[in-house]
């Protein structure tokens, strides 16, 4: 699980794709706490289907932040895979 100190929470910068801070709750991220409830498979899944969300909506929604997310969620599920 990926552990967030208070310094880190004051030296990173707003980041509405790598760290939004809308997915923190005190020093953990949502994406650490899935895999330790979920587990690897369903969070792969999980990766995908949102990769898959953000690319599908990015040319009405957010545009390039939206290429962005997905990006990133298809970089988690690489790391996963590994």
């Amino acid at each position: 699980m990926v552990e967030i100190t208070e310094k880190d929470l004051q030296d990173v910068p707003l980041d509405n794709v790598n760290h939004p801070n809308h997915y923190k709750t005190g020093k953990y991220e949502c994406m650490g706490v899935m895999l330790e409830t979920q587990g690897e498979e369903a969070v792969k899944g999980f990766c995908i289907c949102n990769a898959f969300k953000y690319l599908y909506r990015h040319k009405r929604k957010n545009g390039r932040e939206d290429i962005e997310k997905a990006k990133w969620y298809l970089e988690r599920y690489l790391e996963l895979v590994k």
